[in-house]
This record gives structure tokens, sequence and C-alpha cells, in this order.
């Protein structure tokens, strides 16, 4: 590990009052600050469809970050992408590429904005710090450990300031119910849930459709690192999503990627992982060297009756943690239920709560590490850690049995069908 990015254990089990006055973490209008031009930092985009838009929304207020360029494969993405950045910002500068490589060849962008879909997180995040950029990468950030293994040892070496788009990390909230896991208030920690939908495994072709031109759609790049099929919009338009060839770990990622990085802060493990994965009808049980129990619990979509109880209030993405002296449930409407009146005055009164996921703050603690070129929130060891979890929990479910990994040196153990789903082989795009 370079020595910027160092063990963030002590720092991540402070406060949120405390990540807010190290100024690390601060409310997006504790930014709106009169920046120079040739301050600014210069934002690049590789990948624009609703998802990057709800992210490029947040960093479009900072007005010491200037996005200038787009690249996407799809026409009618880097239109509608080059209109929503010059209406903010009032003119008409915003480049747009087809192909995000002549982007990266820009001397003059310090940072990305990956959000691409997911077969290409990890490869386009890595030619990124390659070409000398900061990397904000949308998650899951590799659909494969080896994936998360390559673009963690990128960041690294090329000493890239890299943030997983992992938001929850810096939403006042998430942080709370964590600061009372730290503080000792629910005694020890026993057992974390985390939510995610219930996996899939599904790799059907959709019937094949005329390939159009090249400018409306680049198929070949869209296609990217995964096999070659043939062309259909609805591949386009989103249907990629739980299909093998393009998303990531039986779809246990879309969740997991935030609910189980929230167990891991929570547990004090960023530098480590469970070291057990057991697959039940209904959950995996994953244990950790302390004894800590993670339950991966299966959310049906839409919530149904098999809901475990803490999901059906508190918004997406919730997680519950448990200590033998009291537990702690919160998810994305921003409401936190403890167990106990004296826990609940521990908390921020409900008026004063933020309701809803704010993602700019995750946005803003990226750019201020730029700058300060410290380790962000859920940089790339964090990510590494995290996802490996997550895809070891994959590999489980989909063998149908247990499986054991070292946290140190992430190889399962005597598991040769586990090591086969390490990787995947990359098809030759260029």
């Amino acid at each position: 590990m370079t020595d910027w990015f160092t063990d963030r254990r002590g720092f991540l089990g402070s406060s949120a009052a405390a990540l807010a006055a190290s100024g690390l973490l601060q409310p997006a209008a504790a930014a709106a600050r009169r920046t120079s031009p040739s301050e600014r930092l210069t934002l690049g985009v590789i990948g624009i469809g609703p998802r990057c838009t709800y992210d490029l929304k947040s960093m479009l207020q900072f007005d010491d970050v200037q996005c200038v360029a787009i690249a996407d494969v799809q026409q009618s993405r880097r239109d509608a992408g080059k209109q929503l950045v010059d209406s903010a910002y009032g003119n008409s500068d915003c480049v747009l590429y087809g192909d995000f490589r002549e982007l990266l060849q820009r001397a003059d962008i310090d940072a990305v904005l990956i959000a691409t879909g997911d077969r290409w997180h990890a490869a386009a995040s890595i030619l990124a710090a390659e070409a000398g950029k900061d990397v904000y990468s949308e998650k899951p950030c590799g659909i494969t450990i080896a994936d998360c293994q390559r673009l963690a040892d990128t960041m690294n070496g090329r000493r890239r300031v890299f943030q997983a788009g992992t938001q929850r990390r810096s939403v006042p909230n998430f942080q709370q119910a964590v600061e009372l896991v730290h503080s000792g208030r629910l005694g020890r920690l026993q057992k974390m849930h985390a939510s995610v939908y219930v996996p899939t495994l599904d790799n059907a072709w959709l019937p094949a459709q005329p390939l159009p031109p090249r400018q409306q759609v680049d198929w070949n790049l869209w296609l990217g690192p995964a096999a070659w099929r043939p062309f259909n919009q609805a591949y386009c338009d989103g249907r990629w999503r739980g299909l093998w060839d393009f998303d990531s770990g039986a779809r246990l990622l879309d969740w997991g990627a935030h609910t189980v990085d929230l167990c891991q802060w929570a547990n004090a493990a960023d530098d480590s992982m469970p070291l057990e994965y057991e697959p039940q009808e209904d959950k995996i049980v994953c244990r950790y060297e302390n004894g800590v129990e993670l339950i991966i619990d299966f959310l049906p979509q839409p919530f149904g009756d098999r809901s475990p109880h803490y999901i059906s209030r508190l918004g997406t993405c919730p997680v519950r943690f448990v200590g033998d002296e009291g537990w702690v449930e919160t998810g994305d409407e921003g409401e936190i239920v403890v167990s106990s009146e004296a826990l609940r005055k521990e908390l921020p009164a409900a008026a004063e709560r933020v309701r809803g996921l704010d993602v700019s703050l995750h946005a803003r603690n990226f750019f201020d590490c730029i700058r300060t070129r410290e380790a962000t929130a859920a940089n790339a060891n964090v990510m590494r850690k995290s996802h490996i979890a997550c895809h070891a929990a994959a590999a489980a479910w989909i063998l149908g049995r247990k499986l054991r990994i070292d946290p140190a040196t992430e190889q399962f153990e005597n598991a040769p069908d586990a090591d086969v789903l390490r990787d995947r082989p990359s098809r030759d795009w260029s």
C-alpha cells in the first residue's frame, strides 16, 4: 500500500461530528465558494445514463469543479448529457466523445466520473488511472474478485485518488448508526444484517436486431470486455442488468456493495472480510474471525412477505447492527430505529435528520481529497475488501455450499470450483 492510502480504521471509527469537523465530509452548501477558473478541478464523464445523471447533478453544484467533457457510446445519451451540463453552466462548452479513450488523452482533465454499465467499471477506471486521472467509479467497481484486485493495485501503484460510489459512507444517518457500534453503546457487536436482492443467474440472449450506425451506438465499445453477442437496443436501455455477462455476483452486489460495505465499516473490518460464507434458503451467513456474524438477507423485489422486518419502513439498502446491549437499524429514508430510549437520546432529533440519500456529500469528499491527496471515505482498499466479500458470498450461493476464504490472501480454501469464479476472460474490444 502507498503511504497516503493509510489504514482508515481509526478515522472511520470517529463520530459523524468529527467527520464534519475534519472538512472531509461537509455539506454541499459549505463548498459554495467562489473559485477562479484556474483553480477549478476539471471533470470528465465516462458513461452517462440515469445513475450518472443523478451523480453528476450533485457535482455540477460545486463552484470549484467544472465538467468539461462527456464520453458515451450512445449519441442520444451524449446529447442529453451535454444539455444537462451546458444548462447548468449557461454555456455550450461541454465537449462530447464517442470513445472515452479520446477523453482520457486530454491533459487538462483532472478526474473522471465513471458510470458505465458494470462490465466497464474496472477496465475504464484502470485506463483512467494509467492516464493520470483521479477516479470516482460507480459500483460495483469490479464484476469479479480479480477485477477488484487489479483496480485497487492500479490505484495504489499509480497513487490516484479513488472513490467508490458507495455513497452511504458519507450519509449522516448511516454514519450515526455506525458510530453507535464504534462507541460501544450497543455493547459487544454480535450480528449485522445487510439486505440484498434475491440473487439470480441469467444469461439469456435477446433477439438480434439490425446494427445501427456506429455514431448512433458503438456496439463493439458498448460490449467492451464482455463476451460478444448480437445487438439489441434493449441492452443499451438497461436490459443488461441481471445478465451474467454484464452484471456481477448474481446481482448480489447491486445492494451488497452498499450494505455489506456498511457492515464492514461497523465491524472495523475495512482491512479484512468474513472468512466463512454459508448459503441458506433466504440468506447467506458470513462469519468474521472475531466471531461477528454478517447475515446477508435476500429481499424479494418488490418488497414481499418474506422481507426481513427491518426492510418495510426504512427504505432501500437498510442495515441492522446488533450488540449484546442493544441494536440499531437505518436505511435510505434517513430514519434511525434503536432498541431503547437511552440509545434514542444519543441521536439527533427527528426534525434535524436528513431524509433521503444526499450523494453530494460523497462527491464533496472525493474532490476535497483530490486537493489534499488523502484517502477518500470509500477508497480503493476499502472497496477491495467489501466487494470481494460480496463476490465470495455470491460464489457460495452459486455453488450452493459453504466456502472459506483467507481475508489476507483473498484466496479460497480448497475450492477449485470457486477459483473458477474469481475472474472472467476479457474480450479484445480495441
